[in-house]
């Protein structure tokens, strides 16, 4: 076997999840192998970092180069009534004393490829451009990929494990028809950016808003670097297009909707996404992007010699900002679970539960506040004011904190929400 082209793993996909993963295995001192389809740096949404962001960060040793970075300072997240009233924001410092109470607001284009060129750092090989078509497989088992680079040539590459990171386009979720859907979560998202517009001063000129919208719909408020700030739209798409389709009209009509949001942008211009390429997955017209059905969750969490992270683990609603979050802990976690299989020689399904399992917890714990926040009944300003013992616990959901017990929280919160039942998938995939 040509050992240039074998591995002890294989990582599919560069962004975050893939190049924490690779990153903390190449610490352990595996011979690691990415894969990335696209030349970074390139765009991508995904802006907001919640602030257990920091353990991973600082695991992958990153976190120095993040503190001096020119990203804007994230204190807080804030809630903005359908009138325009912004009540008192949940600052991370009041409920959490660590220096993780900091957070950021990322260019995704400069952040991600921070992370990959740390990935290279710690030793992991990278090639660009080239794209996995198929998993190789051998007594039952994924024994490595066939890849193509970008002028064609075709390429195999072999490991005892496979990590597929390659967001909601994994060849695992659309090959092995794995993509579970959450019907309830059915969202349209449509978002552009403005240069100029206003930032709240203080320590809320970096915090992510959340404005509200008839019908629970919702604005996001993302101030990003160089006085760009990530402006988006959040609904229903039989609410989103009732009258036209039309991104620019769609979006101003919105915007006069919330006067928070109106009197925000007012000043700014429309600006096109800061990075260099638009991401693949997106249909975009002129400054405005557009995104639907990202709600779902892998069947499985893996199979003999193959574990996912990332997106191609799960992606929930970004009410809460989770997304970067989950990828940079799954990819730390998928790192440490690979590791340990390799150490024991068993890389059967198996292995792999039980870091299916804690994933597939703290998932469950965002899904089911971003269920209680779209349902008509409920209110945080209610509910706190009810259960005002409770706010740390939803603080810590919005923290990051999600691998703890709730059950206090959310049979609270169901007093005032419909919450989901539990989602089953996640396992290891039994052949």
């Amino acid at each position: 076997m040509n050992r240039e082209r074998t591995y002890d793993v294989i990582v599919i996909g560069g962004g975050p999840a893939g190049s924490t993963a690779a990153a903390v295995l190449a610490m352990h001192g595996r011979r690691v192998l990415v894969l990335e389809k696209e030349k970074f740096p390139r765009y991508h949404i995904g802006e907001s970092l919640m602030p257990h962001c920091y353990f991973p960060l600082e695991r992958i040793g990153v976190l120095e180069t993040m503190k001096h970075s020119h990203f804007p300072k994230k204190y807080s997240v804030q809630f903005v009534s359908l009138d325009g009233v912004k009540p008192h924001p949940f600052y991370f410092f009041q409920h959490f004393d660590h220096p993780a109470a900091t957070t950021w607001q990322v260019l995704r284009s400069e952040f991600d490829l921070m992370l990959l060129d740390n990935a290279r750092a710690k030793g992991a090989e990278v090639r660009e451009e080239t794209r996995v078509t198929e998993f190789l497989r051998e007594n039952g088992a994924v024994s490595g990929v066939h890849a193509a680079s970008k002028s064609g040539e075709a390429l195999e590459f072999r490991a005892p494990v496979t990590i597929d990171a390659g967001g909601r386009d994994a060849l695992s979720l659309n090959r092995g028809h794995w993509r579970v859907p959450d019907p309830q979560l059915r969202r349209v998202a449509l978002w552009t950016y403005y240069r100029g517009a206003v930032r709240d001063p203080g320590l809320d000129e970096g915090a992510t808003t959340v404005a509200f919208l008839p019908d629970k719909g919702w604005f996001w408020y993302i101030p990003l670097p160089d006085d760009v700030v990530s402006v988006g739209i959040v609904a229903e798409s039989d609410y989103l297009f009732a009258d036209t389709r039309d991104p620019a009209a769609i979006f101003d009509r919105e915007a006069q909707r919330n006067p928070w949001i109106r009197e925000h942008v007012a000043p700014g211009q429309r600006v096109p996404a800061p990075g260099a390429r638009t991401d693949a997955s997106l249909v975009h017209d002129g400054p405005f992007y557009l995104t639907s059905e990202w709600s779902y969750r892998s069947q499985y969490c893996g199979a003999n010699g193959l574990v996912l992270a990332g997106d191609a683990f799960g992606f929930l609603d970004p009410v809460f900002s989770s997304g970067l979050f989950l990828a940079l802990k799954g990819g730390e976690l998928a790192g440490d679970a690979v590791h340990a299989a390799l150490q024991a020689g068993d890389v059967s399904a198996g292995r792999f539960h039980d870091y299916g399992a804690h994933m597939g917890k703290g998932i469950e714990a965002m899904r089911k506040l971003v269920y209680a926040f779209y349902d008509h009944e409920f209110s945080m300003r209610e509910f706190v004011g009810r259960y005002p013992h409770l706010r740390g616990d939803v603080t810590d959901c919005l923290i990051g904190h999600l691998f703890r017990d709730f059950t206090e929280l959310f049979a609270a919160i169901g007093e005032f929400a419909r919450l989901p039942e539990p989602n089953a998938c996640g396992g290891p995939f039994k052949a």
